[in-house]
């Protein structure tokens, strides 16, 4: 009977799987499974071949971003439509004629770019009938791909937008959203005969990267890296107090490095953390739940974060390297506090561990394996970076043929290390009776080196995404052919020349997986910019911005928190970079614009961040909750339940965001390398406490009084200057009339913060405040606010008003306009270091600590950590 329920539950995630990720058609009949074998295969090589140099070598096959963002969409549209039923109860053996016609129609309407290019540049501005017919068509057509992929709530969102578009000059809406409406051909245009649209930002970030590092965590996957990197952490953390659960954490975060979606994430890993969890007593809610809280994790952690990273740089216009070192910290000590939660509810629940390690040495053992982790792989590179350049100088061209050289002859001599030991089996029951850490280390050393490329080249080098992305994978492609022969080879076992053709048959699958997972992102990313394009069209960001105001009253904390519900709302159901897309288009904004009203400058890298914390906890928030309901497939629990215990243990998460608005040293924004450190301690320190406030339970069982000082405590170490803003203001202010003597007086790159107020070109008042750039020193105020910010400001009637912007320049991008009057300068105020409310915070973290000892010693029933 168990065995029975097991094999059901299994072809249930086997359905989630395939429903929500790879298509769930799998037809009998040769021509539509070579069809649907072929075409994924054909999309993998199309994207290596426009990523490579190779067509601008030879002076073939090259396209351009928006032609290759056409094929790509026609791609993913056929296969939509193909690998995809209509609906849960259409066949799944093959594939009916009707379905045929719309994948070959919608492709042709989404290549409609690449195929007619010349023409529709030709008729720029004044699209044809067949022009708006096969852009109505394409846009209608993309929808249904889209929910049939992933869903109807992506669908649904767009299909409002679209409605706004059209209908939102419409009498019976209220005068607050109304617009003054465009026609079909004006709307048509924009969202698919244009970049503004579906074949904007978005998509190309799609066609550019984020496909080649799907595809790089596939053949990564493909490879065996998912199982090694799984079975290293239940070496690792097994044999400890809840040990399976702590191991689900650690392997949820080594996949998300390489996964780009939470559901994906949770199936990879939970196939085999969530049995065991339950195994050791874990409920199937909590088990799911923490599988759960784990994979989210793993999409909020660098390098890949969902592919958000690489769209964080197109959209807030900072490098790559900058987004990661923005969300290293939050990251970090989120998943430290996770494994603390973890240990938390086993000893809730009395579990116990085959070691005797005490919890606290556990800890702190954790946080110095990150900590020298980070630093290990961060001196690696560095150390990487000067042999490179050394090379570099001593052979001069001929040193990337040398470096190639020897890291093909490291990745050799990796495969022979682990061909010594015998190859990780992948069941449930395996993970029960793993070989020692070492040895499993050994096993999979060479599943490193594509990761270490990876980063070599997106953070040494500075290369980017897409040239990265496509060395690593044309590197794991490598590894897939020829890993089973060598090991075969230095096993002297014999069989390398049928081996190599089993690794080209790997070979064959990862790329058509690595396309497979494609389908739905590519739909998304495309939906997404319908979406971003109705933004663009229709001003409804700034209606947005008035809708969060007037809810709020004006109130910056609530209004943050109405940000983020409507992020979560706005996430519900959308995969991950959709969901970034869509909630940092509409609600970004509105952080910015209401909070420099209340004084509050926050750099938009962390507005940006803010957003997708939200965003991402729509994946695990009920009733929708993705990743919940796929984490309830597999342990057999309730998905909402699953969801509210997921949830709970997700609070942490949702903290972060509004901790790093108002701290953004949290970020490592403006901090040096010492204070970096500093900072990263006191905020682990800080998570591990309000761990412990909110799970009741610190040195032992806690009482409600102690949770709460624990709280306040957790809070008091992530903003200090909370208190101290309270007892000294952090700016003062100085009159409008001295903004020339300061900008002059301030040191080179220092900005002014400065109070501005007027009328816009559309009669609306603004008074908010604006950090100014002051570039270079040397020149007197008027001309470094002119040359620096694009700002000329002249006194008129005692008055400091603008009254000249340069085209493009930084101010004219804050939305400052012409006229506007200076109100107030606000000049950084002298006062005690905040950091000196740490000393009363951990006062009384150590008063809680001896109170709850003494309650244990006094009673010995007690269980303490």
């Amino acid at each position: 009977m168990s065995e029975s329920k097991a094999q059901s539950q299994t072809a249930a995630v086997d359905d989630f799987i395939a429903e929500a990720d790879t298509g769930a058609r799998n037809p009998n009949g040769a021509f539509p499974r070579s069809v649907l074998w072929g075409v994924p295969l054909i999309w993998s090589l199309f994207q290596l071949w426009i990523a490579s140099p190779i067509p601008y070598e030879i002076g073939f096959g090259v396209v351009n971003n928006a032609q290759a963002r056409s094929i790509h969409l026609a791609f993913a549209v056929f296969l939509a439509f193909t690998a995809f039923p209509t609906l849960k109860s259409s066949p799944r053996s093959y594939i009916p004629l009707q379905d045929w016609i719309v994948a070959l129609l919608g492709a042709f309407c989404a290549g409609y770019l690449f195929l007619f290019w010349d023409g529709l540049a030709d008729r720029s501005g004044a699209p044809s009938q067949f022009d708006i017919a096969a852009a109505v068509v394409g846009i209608a057509l993309l929808m249904e791909a889209a929910r049939r992929s992933l869903g109807f709530p992506l669908m649904a969102v767009a299909a409002v937008f679209l409605a706004y578009v059209f209908f939102g000059s419409y009498s019976w809406l209220p005068d607050v959203i109304q617009w003054r409406g465009a026609s079909v051909e004006r709307a048509m245009s924009h969202m698919w005969l244009t970049t503004e649209g579906v074949f904007g930002v978005a998509l190309g970030v799609s066609s550019g990267f984020v496909f080649l590092f799907v595809l790089f965590g596939a053949l990564l996957n493909q490879a065996g890296a998912g199982n090694y990197f799984l079975s290293l952490a239940f070496a690792t953390l097994g044999h400890l107090r809840g040990g399976p659960a702590k191991a689900a954490v650690i392997a949820s975060a080594a996949t998300g490095l390489i996964s780009g979606s939470s559901i994906a994430n949770v199936v990879t890993t939970g196939t085999f953390t969530i049995p065991l969890m339950k195994k050791v007593g874990f409920s199937p809610s909590k088990a799911g739940a923490i599988e759960v809280s784990s994979s989210i994790n793993g999409v909020l952690t660098p390098p890949v974060m969902g592919a958000v990273a690489f769209l964080m740089t197109e959209y807030v216009g900072v490098s790559y390297v900058e987004v990661v070192k923005t969300a290293i910290v939050p990251a970090a000590i989120s998943y430290v506090a996770l494994v603390y939660i973890v240990h938390l509810e086993a000893l809730k629940m009395g579990m116990k561990g085959t070691s005797k390690m005490n919890p606290v040495i556990f800890i702190l053992t954790a946080i110095f394996m990150i900590c020298a982790g980070i630093v290990i792989a961060g001196g690696t590179l560095y150390i990487a970076g000067q042999i490179v350049g050394l090379a570099e100088t001593v052979l001069g061209a001929a040193s990337t043929l040398v470096l190639s050289g020897l890291f093909l002859v490291a990745y050799v001599f990796a495969v022979r290390f682990a061909a010594f030991g015998p190859d990780l089996e992948l069941s449930v029951d395996s993970m029960q009776a793993l070989p020692p850490t070492r040895e499993i280390f050994k096993s999979g050393i060479h599943y490193l080196l594509p990761i270490f490329l990876l980063m070599y080249l997106l953070m040494v080098e500075r290369k980017s995404p897409g040239f990265s992305a496509f060395y690593s994978a044309s590197f794991m492609l490598l590894i897939l052919l020829t890993q089973d022969a060598l090991k075969a080879f230095f096993r002297g076992e014999g069989q390398v020349l049928p081996l190599l053709k089993d690794g080209l048959a790997q070979v064959a699958e990862g790329l058509i997986i690595g396309a497979r997972n494609m389908i739905g992102l590519a739909c998304a990313m495309a939906v997404a910019g319908i979406i971003v394009g109705s933004v663009t069209l229709t001003g409804v960001g700034q209606v947005m911005a008035e809708f969060v105001e007037f809810l709020s009253g004006g109130n910056l904390m609530l209004m943050l928190v109405f940000v983020a519900v409507i992020s979560i709302i706005l996430g519900m159901g959308l995969p991950t970079t959709a969901n970034y897309i869509v909630v940092s288009s509409l609600m970004a904004g509105v952080v910015v614009e209401l909070g420099a009203q209340n004084g509050l400058i926050v750099p938009l890298i962390a507005v940006h961040m803010f957003v997708f914390y939200f965003g991402i906890m729509a994946d695990v928030t009920p009733p929708v909750g993705l990743a919940s309901f796929a984490a309830a497939a597999i342990s057999g629990g309730d998905p909402l339940r699953t969801g509210f215990q997921a949830f709970f243990y997700s609070i942490r998460t949702a903290l972060l965001p509004f901790l790093f608005i108002f701290n953004t040293d949290l970020l490592l924004i403006d901090v040096g390398p010492v204070q970096a450190v500093l900072v990263f301690i006191v905020a682990l320190v800080a998570m591990l406490v309000f761990a412990a406030g909110t799970m009741g339970w610190f040195v032992t069982r806690s009482r409600l009084w102690e949770s709460a000082v624990l709280v306040i405590v957790a809070l008091t170490l992530f903003r200090p200057g909370f208190w101290l803003d309270q007892i000294q203001a952090p700016f003062e202010n100085v009159p409008a009339t001295q903004i020339f003597e300061l900008a002059e007086a301030a040191p080179p790159g220092g900005d002014l913060r400065v109070g501005l107020e007027g009328m816009t070109l559309d009669g609306d008042f603004v008074s908010s405040t604006y950090l100014l750039p002051l570039g270079d020193a040397g020149l007197d105020g008027a001309a470094r606010l002119e040359q620096a910010a694009g700002l000329a400001l002249v006194e008129r009637d005692g008055q400091i008003v603008v009254d000249l912007l340069t085209f493009g320049g930084e101010a004219e991008g804050m939305g400052i306009d012409f006229d506007w009057t200076v109100t107030r300068l606000e000049v950084a105020a002298d006062r005690m270091p905040k950091e000196i409310f740490y000393i009363p915070a951990l006062l009384l973290l150590g008063l809680i600590a001896l109170v709850q000892r003494r309650r244990v010693a006094r009673n010995p029933e007690e269980v303490a950590v």
